[in-house]
């Protein structure tokens, strides 16, 4: 022991000298949070604490649908150690609530319009007592039949005072006689996937001495759940401040406010902080889901195979409330075509509401439903074409330049075709023949109950695309200032960490410009100016285009004196590795005696180019932006038991810039994991409206085990020169991709249709074998 220890004590004090650790954009810079997280002492919402603090539970419905006859809090606020009980009467006005559209009140009064509604909430000195108190509260139902098929909607009573249907979009593009030789048709079924953040949702409230609360939460858009707040309390929004925690996990805007303002009432009702900490069921029924979607579509193609008209269906399940199926909506009727051109498109799209779970943005909402429609009718084209399942995709792949069906000229770049021939190119794994029996897998796992002589391989293809930023006029909008006092630089912006990257790539950014190697990104907190939510890639490029001209302003305020000294301008002077030279050579100093005795700062915003809505066909320039992906899958199915063993997904992507390597891998790689769950394992069952199994037993997330090889065989770095450093958001487009390339892998191993996501064991089962 004692040598061992000697041997490892002298290597390290003859082992030389580390390399300093390379920063700046293009670097694989780790999370400043990163050692934090992994030992369990990065501080979420969940571990928060404060002097005198209460505990809060919310009561919620447990029908779908049922009218309110009466609420009795009698018993609640009897109890011992509670000290507040609050329900619709304690809610000032009549204020609503809600992601996209405000159409939710903050508890149920008259009618219940889906299972888990808040009816009541409780403060109490213990989690026990409140829960006890909250399942003391009586109430009286008169249950009705609940509207769950979308379809139905169109015909029921009105669900909610604004009637039931949110949006319909009737787009309309090209010759509406046009037909092509060849036509196929297709119904396909997506289901209701969650979000399943890795920690449920948690809050906690402190009352102000000036009558106002401060919220801490793990919001991912702070300034509008603050505004949201402040209306639902009477109270004006500079008297709410809310503080973001830790983000346990985020896939997209998965905090629901219905958690969040239930803990501000209970504070001032209480004078006391108050903090809740949702169960995982408290978490399935309180926050949106991913949009369940019916699509109807019909392909015309000439002889060769290239499109020339699409017409679709698609009827998006928005739930109870609208939250964001509005956007949803407009996303799925834009990319109902996917990347191809499709000089004739006559697309009708509706989002309506039914006493389902509420809907709203999980990542690549829309786009991910109607690619998996798309793709399955390229496959069943190719088919009845006699073509090779990539070569018919390649025939009608999208560049730029080409025209969306909504009208919008592509100007971003667009490399669909190339994306498409390098995975097709890339090297097929190993058939399990020629592989050693003890190192390949029988589908179902290692202990599967299959025959190695019922399994099939099939390799199928999946292209798909993204809208970036907010769409149809949304005003993106960012703020960062740059601070740099004593040699070390601070960021200041409203951007919240999720776990895309903002904080490094704030910290690189800033690292490029000034030189500076230790940068610090403050707390994000809403007496800072907004930048808006977080997804969509809207931090890269809209919150990193704010730092980046906040740093760059600084940088100006740095090299003034010097070039001004020097008898030139700040263009000819540059900054790398720390060192400040000029062209010529004649001045040469460091960043750290330039920044002695200064202290500098700089607030700058970035807003990309204006968008604008679709119009009454349709029609509009909408997006800022596009992304793409091409993944080809090979899968092993059991034809006789139905189960499916995802081998590899290849996957080439258009990433614009790579800004951090190994992030970038990492959030591709998490992406296409996530598209796997949904093509073969997630599905929220709700019979009548009611969310069976709301626990991760009951919901199938995949496992490390699941994961297949994922192997990223190209990123595209050609430059949008529209964005701040040229680069595209990343995690959704694979998620959208992946179930379609699954789908289609399965319907070449078995040839069936494979119509409905995720993929039934049914729907694999070759029966005339």
């Amino acid at each position: 022991m004692s040598n061992e220890a000697g041997i490892a004590t002298t290597a390290a004090e003859t082992a030389p000298a580390a390399e300093p650790s390379p920063h700046g954009l293009g670097a694989s810079l780790p999370h400043a949070d990163a050692r934090a997280k992994t030992e369990g002492t990065f501080p979420y919402a969940a571990d928060l604490w404060a002097e005198g603090l209460l505990w809060a539970a919310v009561l919620r419905s447990p029908h779908a649908h049922a009218r309110i006859v009466s609420i009795d809090t009698t018993h609640a606020r009897e109890m011992p150690g509670v000290r507040a009980v609050i329900t619709h009467e304690d809610v000032p006005g009549t204020p609503r609530h809600g992601r996209g559209t405000p159409d939710r009140p903050v508890f149920a009064s008259e009618v219940v319009r889906h299972h888990g509604e808040p009816i009541a909430a409780v403060a109490a000195d213990h989690p026990d007592t409140a829960r006890m108190a909250a399942a003391a509260v009586i109430v009286e139902y008169e249950v009705l039949d609940p509207v769950t098929d979308p379809e139905h909607a169109f015909e029921a009573e009105p669900l909610h005072p604004d009637g039931n249907l949110i949006r319909h979009i009737p787009l309309h593009h090209g010759d509406p006689e046009a037909t092509g030789e060849v036509v196929v048709e297709g119904l396909y079924r997506i289901g209701r996937q969650d979000p399943a953040p890795i920690g449920a949702e948690a809050g906690l409230a402190v009352p102000r001495p000036d009558g106002g609360v401060e919220l801490y939460l793990a919001s991912t858009d702070p300034h509008s759940d603050r505004n949201t707040a402040a209306a639902c309390y009477g109270l004006p929004p500079d008297r709410v401040k809310i503080v973001v925690t830790g983000v346990p996990g985020a896939t997209a805007d998965r905090e629901d406010q219905g958690f969040q303002l239930p803990l501000g009432l209970l504070a001032l009702r209480t004078g006391c902080p108050v903090k809740l900490t949702a169960t995982r069921e408290e978490s399935f029924l309180g926050h949106a889901h991913r949009h369940p979607t019916l699509l109807r579509y019909r392909h015309h193609a000439d002889a060769e195979g290239r499109l020339v008209k699409v017409e679709a269906q698609i009827l998006l399940d928005a739930g109870a409330y609208a939250d964001t199926s509005a956007e949803a909506l407009a996303a799925a009727v834009s990319f109902a075509c996917g990347p191809y051109v499709v000089p004739n498109a006559f697309i009708e799209g509706w989002a309506v509401r039914t006493n389902n779970p509420p809907s709203g943005h999980v990542r690549g909402e829309g786009a991910m439903q109607v690619c998996a429609a798309y793709e399955a009718q390229m496959d069943k084209l190719a088919k009845k074409l006699g073509l090779d399942p990539a070569e018919a995709r390649l025939r009608n792949a999208l560049a730029t330049g080409d025209v969306l069906p909504i009208g919008q000229t592509v100007t971003c770049p667009a490399p669909v075709a190339e994306l498409l021939q390098t995975v097709r190119d890339f090297p097929l794994p190993a058939l399990p023949k020629d592989t050693p029996e003890e190192e390949w897998l029988l589908p179902g796992g290692p202990e599967g109950a299959g025959e190695p002589g019922a399994v099939r391989r099939g390799v199928g293809y999946g292209l798909g695309m993204v809208h970036m930023l907010g769409a149809e006029g949304a005003d993106e909008v960012s703020t960062a200032t740059v601070k740099v006092h004593d040699g070390v630089a601070t960021v200041l912006c409203a951007a919240v960490e999720t776990g895309q990257g903002f904080t490094t790539l704030a910290r690189q950014i800033v690292q490029e410009t000034l030189g500076i190697e230790e940068v610090h990104v403050a707390p994000v907190d809403t007496d800072q100016p907004p930048a808006g939510a977080g997804c969509r890639g809207r931090h890269t490029w809209v919150s990193g285009g704010a730092v980046e001209r906040a740093a760059k302003m600084v940088r100006t305020q740095l090299l003034q004196p010097l070039a001004h000294k020097f008898g030139m301008s700040t263009e000819l002077l540059q900054i790398t590795d720390g060192k400040i030279t000029s062209y010529d050579g004649v001045l040469s100093t460091t960043v750290t005696e330039a920044l002695e005795g200064k202290e500098l700062w700089a607030t700058a915003q970035c807003r990309p180019h204006p968008t604008e809505p679709l119009n009454a066909s349709g029609q509009g320039d909408a997006y800022v932006g596009l992304a793409f992906c091409a993944i080809r899958a090979v899968v092993d199915v059991d034809v006789e038991l139905g189960s499916v063993r995802v081998v590899e997904l290849a996957v080439a992507q258009d990433v614009g810039r790579v800004l951090n390597p190994v992030q970038l891998a990492a959030r591709i790689e998490a992406g296409v994991t996530q598209g796997l769950g949904i093509a073969l394992t997630e599905n929220l069952r709700t019979p009548r409206g009611l969310i069976r199994h709301p626990d991760l037993t009951g919901y199938a997330l995949p496992t490390a085990l699941d994961a297949p090889d994922i192997r990223i065989v190209k990123l595209v770095e050609e430059r949008d020169v529209v964005a701040p450093f040229g680069a595209k958001s990343v995690s959704a487009v694979p998620v959208v991709t992946a179930p379609a390339a699954i789908a289609s892998a399965v319907r070449a191993a078995t040839g069936r249709p494979v119509n409905r996501l995720p993929i039934r064991p049914q729907a694999a089962v070759v029966t005339d074998r």
